[in-house]
């Protein structure tokens, strides 16, 4: 029997699972968002009040006073990360915050930052071993965040993020960061994060599929879609557990598929599989899911949308090429977006090298869309 690209992801769209496409695409392509703004530089406000000068992500989730917050991973004093000079004060992950809509005239506009009282450096939020001795003993490169929820009944906020063990194991298709564990931290006074001592650990290989994990709240659940460290290729998988007992890694339910039928309670089975980047999943105040990550095979921003988490996602949308922001990577939502046209807002960093591997541009840029 023949199978069509079309007759495969039908097959695949009727068991709620599908799988990544590399779609073909040539310099002029239509792009579904543009370039809004850039957030952070050496020459902004950013590094002027903050001293946040080089950075990356800008991980935006709403906070438990309504506004939002901006997690970034590792932050510097200067444009980029190798400097000139050196030390150039090397933080992560650090939060700025702003209660202005990502669809204002003017884009994104920080008015704070995370344990600082107006203006002045602001720290890292939680312990990083930066090339030394992390919590319980362990070695770590940096602590990188993945993503932060917050929770009005209690007042707390939580950060999953990564332990980074190193940015340069060998892989099957070339070099990949390996993360140690991934970690849960929470604050009860939205400025000082604690690390808890719950651990997801990687595996000796470097597959293990729970670290990267993007979260979203809806009702009593909060679900947790997660991919590989490294942006390897490999599944990606979802988990739910209730808000309430995210610190009990016995509540957390898989979704799985049992050879009939999909259900919670099950052994994770991957709902998509591809070379992912860093995961970002929200929904919307309509209902509608919305996914991105980088498909790093084409290295393209991509989006996709669904009715619910456990529901059959859409086909990839492309969002940003490589020919509109060489050396991206991220494509974070803000959950102030919509599905109205240009109602999109993702968050993109971007990180250009020369040959010798020297910096020409690290910062995060406001991109607008549709979803």
């Amino acid at each position: 029997m023949t199978i069509t690209r079309r007759s495969l992801l039908g097959t695949l769209a009727a068991a709620g699972l599908a799988t990544t496409v590399a779609p073909v695409l040539a310099p002029g392509t239509a792009r579904a968002a543009a370039w809004k703004k850039r957030l952070t530089g050496a020459d902004l406000d950013t590094n002027h009040r903050w001293r946040v000068a080089g950075t990356d992500l800008g991980i935006p989730y709403v906070l438990e006073n309504g506004s939002i917050g901006y997690l970034f991973g590792d932050t510097f004093d200067t444009p980029w990360p190798e400097g000139p000079p050196v030390p150039n004060d090397w933080r992560s992950p650090v939060m700025l915050r702003s209660a202005v809509h990502p669809g204002a005239a003017g884009g994104i506009v920080f008015d704070s930052a995370a344990r600082v009282a107006g203006n002045g450096r602001a720290p890292e939020l939680m312990h990083n071993g930066h090339h030394g001795i992390g919590i319980d003993g362990l070695w770590e490169v940096t602590v990188i965040p993945n993503d932060g929820i917050a929770f009005p009944e209690t007042g707390r906020q939580l950060v999953s993020y990564m332990s980074i063990e190193n940015w340069n194991s060998a892989g099957p298709a070339g070099p990949h960061w390996r993360s140690r564990y991934a970690g849960l931290a929470y604050s009860d006074n939205g400025n000082d994060f604690i690390r808890t001592p719950l651990k997801w650990w990687n595996d000796g290989t470097n597959t293990d599929p729970f670290q990267m994990w993007t979260m979203q709240r809806d009702g009593d659940w909060v679900y947790v879609f997660s991919v590989r460290a490294g942006r390897q290729h490999g599944p990606m998988m979802l988990r739910r557990v209730r808000w309430d007992r995210l610190f009990s890694p016995g509540s957390y339910e898989g979704w799985g598929w049992n050879g009939s039928n999909w259900g919670w309670g099950r052994p994770c089975t991957p709902i998509l599989t591809g070379r992912f980047g860093e995961p970002s999943v929200r929904r919307l105040a309509d209902g509608t899911w919305v996914m991105s990550y980088l498909n790093c095979a084409t290295g393209c921003i991509v989006t996709r949308t669904a009715d619910g988490p456990d529901r059959v996602w859409t086909a990839e949308r492309i969002q940003v090429t490589s020919w509109q922001e060489p050396g991206l990577y991220g494509g974070f939502i803000h959950p102030w977006s919509s599905r109205r046209a240009n109602d999109l807002h993702l968050m993109v960093s971007k990180w250009t090298r020369t040959p010798d591997n020297r910096s020409t541009a690290y910062h995060v840029s406001q991109f607008v869309g549709s979803a």
